[in-house]
């Protein structure tokens, strides 16, 4: 009998892009250790983990994020947010 050929592993869903007007929050495993961490203060404020925070502008790899918190808006790298749910 001839053997058939295995099938490839599904490949894994990728997460949907975000877009502007999103809610987001910050993925902690993908923030910590990052050049943006470092460039702020040691222990990062809770609430941009929590979310939600809105994506305001999408530009390349970076999204300009507004906090409904009375502090200034941020870009992080894309790959560093997560959508809000």
């Amino acid at each position: 009998m001839a053997e058939t050929p295995s099938s490839p592993a599904p490949a894994a869903k990728k997460p949907p892009a975000l877009k502007k007007g999103a809610l987001v929050r910050v993925n902690r495993a993908a923030y910590e250790g990052s050049t943006e961490a470092g460039a702020s203060d040691l222990h990062p404020p809770a609430y941009i983990f929590e979310g939600p925070g809105e994506l305001l502008v999408v530009k390349g790899s970076y999204g300009q994020v507004r906090w409904r918190r009375p502090v200034p808006d941020v870009w992080l790298r894309m790959d560093q947010l997560e959508a809000f749910s």
